[in-house]
């Protein structure tokens, strides 16, 4: 089969202004509708301990810098994932590679940086004032004039801390799900011979969210306490490394699965709510099923 033959079994690729508003307002909708979840789960992952951090008082704390940073964070990512999966499918189709899951997973990964330059100085803000209050206002000003971290310190303050080790979760995340959620979602319309719907997709997406949000629980873990910048103790973290060394002396292997309840059990949630609404807004701006 040529790979012309191969490309017409493909949806059409989805306008670049359509993959970011969807995108967009996907990722807002689900942050602030579920932001709870992610409170009770950084809290868990904070070096203080879950009550120490706040346990279950004032669960939506940060709200603020969620909503401010995912409706551009998510329209990053899905703009650049729906405009590069099909560039990359028709060049690998030429060079005779076949396995759609090499255009999602470089298209996903790509996306992912490019959401990064968004996500980490909101989830930097967003992690300091779940666990420790504040406004996002002042959060802000301290975390931009009181600290420094990474080459671009002197400008950017500790709004990048943890962008390293962001990327390291973020993409081995993104590679696991995205080719898995379309693969179950095209053998779903092969057995019933029939596109799947957006609930259908959206199950898809929340299974496969499932296993790559509790394959990457530990470096989360890692994320959250380097974002948040010092142990219990109030000792700097230094980097990556240094906090899996310390989570680990400390606290014990097992320290680096915290959260994973709330992960894994809120992330079908997210999946579930995200693609429903992404795939509901492309069918209303391209009149097509994708």
């Amino acid at each position: 089969m040529s790979s012309n033959d191969d490309t017409t079994n493909h949806p059409p690729p989805v306008p670049f202004v359509t993959a970011l508003i969807a995108g967009g307002f996907a990722g807002t909708s689900v942050d602030v509708a579920l932001f709870p979840i992610d409170t009770i789960k950084t809290r868990l992952q904070s070096p203080q301990g879950f009550l120490a951090a706040g346990g279950f008082r004032g669960i939506y704390q940060g709200l603020g810098a969620a909503a401010l940073g995912s409706a551009p964070g998510a329209a990053l990512f899905f703009s650049v994932y729906e405009s590069l999966k099909p560039r990359v499918l028709k060049t690998q189709q030429k060079l005779g590679i076949h396995n759609e899951a090499v255009s999602h997973m470089a298209a996903a990964s790509c996306g992912e940086m490019a959401a990064c330059l968004v996500r980490v100085p909101t989830e930097v803000v967003k992690a300091k004032m779940q666990t420790g209050g504040g406004s996002l206002v002042d959060t802000i000003k301290y975390t931009i004039f009181q600290e420094r971290h990474g080459p671009l310190g002197a400008f950017t303050g500790g709004l990048y801390r943890g962008f390293g080790i962001t990327l390291m979760r973020e993409i081995p995340f993104a590679i696991i799900q995205f080719p898995l959620y379309e693969k179950s979602k095209q053998l779903l319309s092969d057995w019933q011979q029939s596109p799947s719907t957006s609930v259908q997709g959206a199950m898809c997406g929340s299974a496969s969210g499932a296993i790559a949000a509790a394959l990457t629980t530990p470096l989360d873990v890692v994320k959250t306490r380097l974002m948040l910048g010092v142990d219990k103790e109030g000792k700097a973290y230094k980097h990556a490394i240094d906090v899996l060394q310390r989570t680990v002396a400390e606290e014990g292997s097992t320290a680096l699965l915290k959260g994973f309840n709330p992960v894994s059990c809120g992330f079908p949630l997210v999946a579930l709510y995200s693609l429903v609404h992404m795939k509901d807004l492309k069918l209303c701006y391209c009149g097509d099923v994708v």
